[in-house]
């Protein structure tokens, strides 16, 4: 009678991904077994049938191979069955980086890159990115966190994903927007200057009212700014003002 062993026919295997398909599941029997094997839930090859799912040598690898396939042998004197697992290997794929919550920073604010790649086994992760003391990267390596967005934190932002049958890598650039520093700025420097143009008009009206208002000694103020002025304000126009005067 027919027997599958574990020597014979593993019961887990690993496929490399774009390598020829073989199961290779051999039994021992007198006379010699013969041996079929198909994919369990695929309906297009069927137990008995002389062709094998996978094909022997003539299809490589792909990962719609992965799964568990049912193996028979089948003498003159009986059969014996085997469930075979395989697993389908291959290098990182579909490399993306993203920035959460968008690639466009404003200065202060966080912000998280987040890398994300296919693979078996799990793809490992690594960053090349600008240095700033404001980073924390997640346990797995999976992602970066910056907190307090300066402009050490704009740049380029590389992932490169890897594991034993070979690495990729993706790129995101962020920029950290201070637009509104000059904003401020700007406000600032008006301000300012705005506060000077009221100092030198309150100046100003001071100094000319001052010619208009007051009780003014006649003595004292002959030859004074103030007799000056009311002399000056007299050229040009006409204008009556009163000197109260005071006792001596």
């Amino acid at each position: 009678q027919p027997s599958l062993g574990e020597r014979g026919c593993p019961e887990r295997r690993r496929w490399l991904e774009g390598t020829p398909a073989e199961l290779g599941c051999a039994a021992t029997g007198n006379p010699p077994p013969r041996v079929t094997c198909a994919k369990l839930g695929d309906n297009a090859t069927e137990l008995g049938q002389d062709s094998q799912d996978p094909p022997r040598a003539t299809a490589n690898v792909t990962r719609a191979h992965a799964g568990t396939y049912q193996c028979r042998a089948t003498n003159a004197h009986g059969s014996a069955v085997r469930n075979v697992t395989v697993a389908v290997e291959y290098g990182p794929a579909g490399v993306t980086v993203r920035v959460l919550p968008s690639a466009n920073v404003t200065r202060g604010s966080g912000f998280t890159v987040d890398c994300g790649a296919e693979g078996v086994p799990a793809p490992t992760y690594t960053w090349a990115l600008p240095p700033a003391p404001n980073l924390r990267w997640a346990a797995d390596n999976r992602s970066v966190t910056v907190t307090g967005a300066t402009t050490a934190n704009r740049g380029l932002y590389t992932c490169t994903a890897s594991n034993r049958h070979g690495r990729r890598a993706g790129s995101v650039v962020v920029r950290v927007d201070e637009s509104w520093l000059v904003l401020l700025a700007a406000l600032g420097a008006l301000g300012a200057v705005t506060a000077l143009g009221l100092a030198v008009a309150w100046g100003y009206y001071l100094k000319s009212t001052a010619c208009k208002k007051g009780e003014y000694n006649v003595r004292d103020a002959e030859g004074s700014s103030e007799a000056a002025c009311l002399h000056r304000h007299r050229e040009p126009r006409p204008e009556v003002f009163g000197i109260q005067l005071s006792p001596p």
